[in-house]
C-alpha cells in the first residue's frame, strides 16, 4: 500500500519522482503528490485520483529542483481528496513529509499540538508528523526528526525534507518497508525496488527504528539512539524488464504466463538428480520431535497455507493449525517452546504476518518464512527463510506467488515426511517425479486458455458465483473465489461441497454459476453427487477435473481438463484456469485488472 519516492542529486527531481511513482502503482492508491525544493521554498502539488491527474496539475507549473519527495496514497485516515493527499507540511511550509503506515496515537498528538496553537487542514494522521517535527525544529532536521519519531506509536516509513536544509533528505522506518538507493552524486528513497531500478541497483534495506540521512554525496544510517550503523550494500540482480509488461496487456496476464518459469526457478536448486529434496536451511531444526506446526498468513498466502495443512498433516503426520494472521495474536494461541511455524508473505512486509511472527518467536517457536522479496522484514526476522524465487509480482492479484508458495510448502511437506519417517521413499520419489513435470503441464494449460476465455465471456455479467470442492479442492476453491471477487467485483464464495445441504444450497437459483472442483480421486464420486444437487436447483456448472474423468460430462455444463498429475499437486495446476477465468471475467467487465479498487499489493498496516 502507498508508495514513497525521494530524490536528492543533480538531476531534476520531478521526472524521477513521477517515474518512480508509476512503478509503484501496483501497490494501490487513490491520490498522489510531490514536494520539490525550488528557489527558497518547498512547492507542493497533489491531487486525488490517478497519477495522470497529478501530471496534468504539474503540466501547468514549471516545478524545478533537485530535491524532492513523492507519494501515492491509499486512504486510511480521511477520505481520498486533494487536501488529504501527501505530501503534508507544517503551517509555515518549512517541513514536508510523506508517510506510509498508521500513527496510532495521532489523536493525542494532534490535541496536544492544537493546544500549542497549531492549526490542521487535513483529516490524516500524517499531518501531525509534519507539525511535530516543526515543533522540535531548531536548525537541525536530524535532531527534530529523531525527537518527533520518539513520540510516534504505530507503523511508519517517512521521507522528510526541510526548506532550511536543502542539502539533505531524511528517511526513517518502523514496521513499514523503506529502501535507500545509492547513485553517483545522487541518492534515492523508495518503498520498493522497482521505483529506483532505472537509476541504481545498489540499495540499503532499513531495519526497524533506523534512520538514514541522504545527501548528494552519501548516505549515513543511524539507530534510534543516533549511533552510526554500517550496512552491507545489496545488489539487485533482476532486470527492469521483469517489472514491465513485456507485451502483455496487463501485468496479471503476464504473471499468469510466467508460472511455468517461476515453478522451474523455485525447484531448481532444491531437487537433486536422485530426486532428493534439498532444504538444507532446515537441517538443524528438530523436525522429528516437533509436536505442532502453525501456518500463519493473509489473503492468497493464507489459502496456500490451507493447502499446506492438508499436505503436511497427510504426508508428515504432524498436526497443523492454520491461522489468518490478523486473528492469530488475538485468539491467544497456545504456543510451546519447540513448536514450529511457517509464515507466508509474498512481499515479506505484511504487517499482520510480521506481528504474528514476532509473537511466535517471543513464545519460543522456530519460525520458517516463505517469501518472495529478498531482504524484506519478515525474511530478516524469521529463524529460517525459503524464498519462492517467483520474480517481481506487480499485479495486485497474486498469481505466480501463490503457485510457488504451494510448491515450497509441498517440498517442505515431503522433506518433513522423510525426516519423520512418515512416508515410504518410493512414494516420495513418485511425487517428486511429478513435481519436475509441473512446469510443462502448467504451460499446456496456458496453451488452452481460449476455452476459459470463452466461459468467462458467457458469465461475466453474473451477480454471484460459487466455488465448491472437497479436501484440497476446497482449499483451492477459496483461492479461485478470492481471485474472482478481488478483480471483477462479482460476489463470490467458496464452500466445502459437503456443507451445501447445511444452508448454502438455499442460495442456488436457476442460472447461478457454480465452479465445481473435482480433482481428488477418493472424493470424485461425492463431488458428482454435490454437482447433481446444485444442477437440480437450476445451477450452471463449470467443472475442473483431471484428464480421464469423463463421467463429469454427464452432469457439468462446461469441463476444464487438467493434465494428469499426483492428486497432491493438483492445486498448482488447478489454480491456473481459475486465475484465467477471473482475469477474463474482469477484462470483459471493463475493470482495472492490475489495480482493483480499494486493494493494495503490500498490506503494511494492520
Amino acid at each position: 500500500m502507498c508508495g514513497i519516492v525521494g530524490y536528492i542529486g543533480h538531476q531534476q527531481a520531478v521526472p524521477i519522482l513521477l517515474n518512480g511513482l508509476k512503478r509503484l502503482e501496483y501497490r494501490g492508491y487513490d491520490s498522489a503528490g510531490v514536494a520539490v525544493y525550488q528557489g527558497d521554498s518547498i512547492e507542493v502539488i497533489k491531487a486525488k485520483g490517478r497519477l495522470n491527474v497529478l501530471e496534468s496539475a504539474l503540466a501547468g507549473r514549471e516545478l524545478r529542483g533537485t530535491l524532492g519527495i513523492g507519494h501515492t496514497r491509499w486512504a486510511t485516515h480521511g477520505e481520498p481528496s486533494d487536501v488529504n493527499s501527501h505530501p503534508h507540511t507544517d503551517a509555515s511550509g518549512e517541513i514536508a513529509v510523506v508517510h506510509n503506515g498508521i500513527i496510532e496515537n495521532y489523536i493525542r498528538i494532534k490535541q496536544w499540538l492544537q493546544e500549542q496553537g497549531t492549526n490542521f487542514v487535513s483529516d490524516t494522521d500524517t499531518e501531525v508528523i509534519a507539525h511535530l517535527i516543526h515543533h522540535f525544529y531548531e536548525d537541525d532536521l536530524l535532531s527534530a526528526v529523531q525527537r518527533a519519531v520518539s513520540y510516534l506509536e504505530g507503523s511508519y516509513a517517512l521521507a522528510v525534507m526541510c526548506r532550511r536544509e536543502p542539502d539533505k533528505l531524511i528517511a526513517v522506518r518502523k514496521d513499514s518497508p523503506l529502501i535507500i538507493g545509492l547513485g553517483d552524486g545522487e541518492n534515492f528513497i523508495a518503498s520498493d525496488i522497482p521505483a529506483i531500478l532505472p537509476y541504481t541497483r545498489e540499495v540499503y534495506f532499513l531495519n526497524d527504528k533506523e534512520l538514514a540521512v541522504l545527501t548528494c554525496d552519501g548516505v549515513s544510517i543511524k539507530d534510534e539512539y543516533g549511533r552510526d550503523i554500517k550496512r552491507d550494500v545489496y545488489h539487485v540482480t533482476w532486470d527492469i524488464e521483469a517489472a514491465e509488461k513485456g507485451g502483455f496487456e496487463h501485468f496479471m496476464l503476464k504473471e499468469i504466463h510466467e508460472q511455468p518459469k517461476a515453478l522451474r526457478d523455485t525447484m531448481a536448486s532444491r531437487i537433486a538428480h536422485d530426486l532428493s529434496i534439498n532444504l538444507h536451511d532446515l537441517d538443524d531444526i528438530d523436525i522429528e520431535k516437533a509436536g505442532k506446526l502453525f501456518i500463519v498468513a493473509c489473503g492468497t498466502a493464507y489459502h496456500a497455507g490451507v493447502v499446506g495443512k492438508y499436505l503436511i498433516e497427510r504426508m508428515a503426520r504432524l498436526p497443523v493449525e492454520v491461522d489468518i494472521a490478523s486473528e492469530f495474536r488475538y485468539r491467544q494461541p497456545i504456543i510451546s517452546k519447540g513448536d514450529l511455524a511457517i509464515v507466508i508473505s509474498q512481499s515479506g512486509e505484511t504487517a499482520d504476518t510480521l506481528a504474528a511472527l514476532r509473537e511466535l518467536k517471543r513464545q519460543g517457536a522456530t519460525v520458517i518464512a516463505i517469501a518472495n522479496v529478498v531482504g524484506s522484514t519478515i525474511t530478516r526476522e524469521a529463524n529460517k527463510v525459503l524464498y519462492t524465487w517467483a520474480g517481481p509480482e506487480i499485479a495486485v492479484a497474486s498469481t505466480k506467488a501463490y503457485t510457488t508458495q504451494l510448491l515450497v510448502i509441498t517440498m517442505i511437506a515431503l522433506y518433513m515426511a522423510k525426516r519423520r519417517g512418515a512416508m515410504k521413499q518410493r512414494n516420495i520419489d513418485d511425487i517428486v517425479s511429478d513435481i519436475i513435470k509441473l512446469p510443462d503441464k502448467a504451460q499446456s494449460i496456458l496453451n488452452g486458455k481460449e476455452a476459459v476465455q470463452h466461459y468467462a465471456a458467457q458469465h461475466f455479467s453474473a451477480h454471484s458465483i460459487f466455488f465448491i470442492g472437497r479436501g484440497l479442492d476446497y482449499a483451492l476453491a477459496m483461492e479461485g473465489s478470492l481471485k474472482l471477487k478481488e478483480i471483477s467485483y462479482i460476489h463470490s464464495e467458496a464452500y466445502a461441497a459437503g456443507e451445501l445441504k447445511h444452508g448454502t444450497i438455499a442460495l442456488i437459483e436457476p442460472g447461478t454459476l457454480v465452479v465445481a472442483l473435482a480433482t481428488q480421486p477418493e472424493l470424485f464420486d461425492k463431488m458428482l453427487s454435490n454437482i447433481k444437487e446444485v444442477k437440480a436447483r437450476g445451477a450452471v456448472v463449470m467443472a475442473v477435473v483431471q484428464e480421464g474423468n469423463t463421467a463429469i460430462e454427464d452432469v457439468a455444463d462446461y469441463v476444464i481438463y487438467l493434465p494428469d498429475t499426483s492428486s497432491w499437486l493438483v492445486p498448482m495446476l488447478g489454480v491456473i484456469p481459475l486465475q484465467l477465468f477471473a482475469y477474463y471475467t474482469a477484462l470483459y467487465k471493463g475493470c482495472d485488472v492490475d489495480k482493483p479498487r480499494n486493494l493494495a499489493k503490500s498490506v503494511t498496516v494492520e
